[in-house]
């Protein structure tokens, strides 16, 4: 009967979603500096009128961040009804990979590309060359819409600010640590040094503590992998330093669960993430996560699918698109948002989605 109660919920949900749409922020003009932001009611298409060729570019499948947008992604193309091809360039280093992926898209044939570029600056002077003229929608991480073949080639974002992420994680430890209520210490871990979002996050963390009690002690780089992350938090065990929390992206503050129950420290050092995963969904349940913001990735991966066919279709479409962040904690843990973040815990990468309408 349990099931039957979930099975039904769902339906419920999706039919709410899907007859009155999802609050969603538009900006314009797309792309400026100077856009203003407003509140929509997004309503995600029902399905397409060809089978189109999509293909997307993720800078790795390594962590549930990226799972959550391949879930996202595959299940909108589903719907549509659409061809899908997923690829994956292994990690942030790997530019050069990313640029052959995106070659590999053109040969494919596709009639649209949606890249999560691996450097927001990688693709200055040379998008047009690796796309043709295949339109180009950016997708979660920041591309330099400055550069004018960036800007002419990219038809449309979806994405938030990454500061904003980093800000929202800043503003939680100040609320609890406000200016001459006692230093406490910080140990920040936002990931790779030189891609993704990490410098964005940084500087949201620390424009949002400036004013506050937080002291950062130490800040360690390495890429999103458990391993790499692990070993920065061993490190940081091995120094001898005293600090009061471990803040950093999703990877970091699930390893630093299970090393800080190793170390005998769970009850003196608490735990931030500055985004959601898998694992820091169950550490937010359990009590071991104070806090994470989400950006809704699984929501940001369909409204990108959902440009890229609007663009081929010819109709109306939203060119700057975010979603609402939200605060998460122990205590608040919305059913809806979590769904439009994480990806069902049974959810496989998928690399492929086939013509459904063939099929049918």
């Amino acid at each position: 009967m349990n099931k039957i109660r979930i099975f039904s919920f769902l339906l419920l949900f999706f039919s709410f979603h899907s007859a009155y749409g999802v609050e969603i922020i538009a900006h314009k003009p797309p792309f400026a500096g100077n856009k203003q932001s407003r509140t929509i009611d997004y309503q995600p298409l029902e399905t397409s009128s060809k089978s189109w060729k999509v293909c997307s570019v993720y800078p790795h499948l390594k962590d549930s961040y990226w799972l959550s947008v391949n879930y996202g992604m595959v299940e909108h193309a589903k719907k549509l009804g659409i061809e899908l091809k997923v690829l994956e360039a292994g990690g942030y280093p790997n530019l050069e990979k990313q640029q052959t992926q995106i070659m590999d898209c053109q040969q494919w044939g596709a009639d649209a590309i949606i890249l999560g570029t691996v450097d927001s600056t990688a693709y200055q002077g040379i998008l047009s060359r690796l796309t043709g003229e295949i339109p180009v929608f950016a997708t979660i991480n920041d591309i330099d819409l400055t550069d004018p073949d960036i800007r002419k080639n990219i038809t449309a974002k979806v994405g938030v600010d990454w500061y904003e992420m980093g800000q929202a994680a800043g503003e939680f430890l100040a609320k609890r640590h406000p200016r001459g209520s006692g230093i406490v210490n910080i140990a920040w871990l936002p990931g790779p040094s030189k891609r993704g979002g990490t410098k964005p996050v940084t500087q949201g963390f620390l424009d949002a503590v400036k004013d506050s009690d937080i002291n950062i002690i130490t800040t360690l780089w390495a890429d999103n992998s458990k391993e790499l992350q692990r070993n920065l938090i061993q490190r940081l065990f091995a120094s001898g330093q005293h600090f009061d929390y471990i803040v950093g992206g999703a990877v970091a503050a699930e390893v630093a669960i299970s090393e800080l129950r190793a170390n005998g420290k769970s009850s003196e050092i608490n735990i931030v993430s500055t985004y959601l995963s898998h694992g820091v969904y169950r550490g937010l349940r359990r009590g071991k996560i104070l806090f994470a913001p989400t950006d809704k990735m699984a929501q940001q991966a369909m409204l990108s699918l959902d440009q890229a066919v609007r663009h081929l279709e010819h109709k109306p479409i939203e060119r700057d698109l975010s979603p609402k962040i939200e605060w998460l904690t122990p205590t608040h843990l919305p059913k809806e948002v979590i769904t439009d973040s994480l990806s069902p815990a049974e959810f496989r990468p998928a690399f492929s989605v086939l013509d459904h309408k063939v099929q049918r």
